[in-house]
């Protein structure tokens, strides 16, 4: 178990070994950077589950170590958060820290797991047709190149999901679950296409 110090945002989901880079400027948060800084560097990103003050959270967050950061003379922050692991909450704790913090089991992922051939290939067809019907521009070439892990987890954490769609990705258990659900997803939302841009936007 691990005492975590948590940052709530919805639509903001980070993976293991992934990148996730954000502005801090309310003081709380700019006091949970400044904290991380002095102490360990890690901070763990999960979503509420509304987007209310004090909101209950999702159960699984992922924790974030700080890599880059810029600190801004007013007091705002530049950082960029890199994924080390999911976390799961057992509790929140009571705390006079003006951020919140819980207590938490890590989780172990399997880093290496890989996708069958035919996996592979029916995400990268439902993944073509799902950028041309968002009229995203992508260098398919590059996206063969990539890992499968780097590529569903990439892809799972940019995505224009709604918040609770995004969540339900971040629990998928395995690399094969999640990519059977973000084609699900990607089916499902490139049908609406266009009701959740604003969403998308969140996640930065």
């Amino acid at each position: 178990m691990a005492r975590v110090t948590i940052f709530p945002l919805a639509g903001a989901v980070l993976y293991p070994g992934l990148q996730l880079p954000l502005h801090i400027f309310e003081p709380r948060y700019r006091a949970m950077v400044s904290d991380a800084l002095a102490r360990d560097r890690l901070i763990g990103m999960i979503q509420p589950q509304r987007p209310a003050e004090g909101a209950a959270l999702y159960t699984v967050g992922c924790l974030g170590r700080i890599g880059d950061v810029e600190a801004l003379e007013d007091g705002r922050f530049n950082i960029v958060l890199e994924g080390e692991t999911r976390f799961r909450v057992l509790r929140e704790l009571t705390v006079t820290t003006p951020f919140r913090q819980v207590e938490a089991q890590l989780l172990s992922d399997n880093n290496d797991e890989v996708l069958a051939p035919i996996e592979r290939a029916s995400f990268e067809r439902e993944a073509r047709r799902f950028a041309d019907a968002q009229g995203y521009v992508v260098d398919w070439d590059q996206v063969g190149r990539l890992d499968d892990l780097s590529l569903i987890n990439g892809v799972s954490q940019i995505a224009p999901f709604d918040p609770a769609a995004k969540q339900a990705l971040l629990e998928a258990s395995g690399l094969g679950a999640r990519c059977e659900l973000l084609v699900q997803l990607m089916q499902f939302f490139g049908r609406t296409s266009g009701d959740d841009d604003e969403d998308g936007a969140t996640l930065q």
